[in-house]
């Protein structure tokens, strides 16, 4: 009987401990580009251009998509289903500020449901700009959970670095 109540102690100050977590997240990366906004820009604001540089689109070369919507910028839609490790969502660019900001809404269906924001900002500094995408939202009580256990930052950012960097390659390249 001891044993069970002490369990049970333990079981409602993990729960508690969890449900005190921060209730939302923000991963962000930047990296400098020796290249103006008018070159990067177009290859954020197009998805058809994504393939070139996000790391995502490695994980599963045989990854389904379509595009819906304008061609690029405000109301383009881009959505996927790949494998198992990519999974299947939808992005919608909300908002583009043409060579300045970029927002989207990500909605994750599998492996499991999320809707998030990500945001690319491009902020000129003489011959270079400096490139910053975040991703940023809500967390409910089983993301708090997984949190304890993955790193959002260290695996999301690790994806963000990697497409950040290919991005520069690109534009300092033309």
């Amino acid at each position: 009987m001891i044993l069970a109540a002490i369990i049970l102690l333990l079981l409602i100050a993990f729960i508690l401990f969890v449900a005190t977590r921060p209730d939302d997240f923000r991963i962000e990366r930047s990296l400098s580009m020796q290249a103006r906004p008018e070159q990067i820009f177009p290859l954020l604001n197009d998805f058809h251009e994504w393939e070139a540089w996000s790391p995502w689109e490695k994980v599963d070369p045989a990854v389904r998509r379509s595009y819906s919507g304008p061609q690029h910028g405000q109301a383009a839609v881009y959505a996927w289903a790949g494998n198992k490790e990519l999974g299947e969502g939808r992005m919608e660019i909300l908002e583009s500020q043409p060579f300045n900001y970029l927002r989207i809404q990500i909605n994750f269906y599998k492996p499991f449901a999320a809707q998030n924001t990500i945001e690319f900002r491009l902020d000129e500094q003489g011959p270079t700009t400096l490139v910053s995408q975040a991703m940023f939202g809500s967390c409910n009580f089983m993301s708090k959970l997984m949190g304890l256990f993955f790193s959002m930052d260290n695996m999301v950012g690790k994806k963000f670095d990697e497409g950040l960097l290919d991005l520069k390659n690109i534009v300092e390249k033309s």
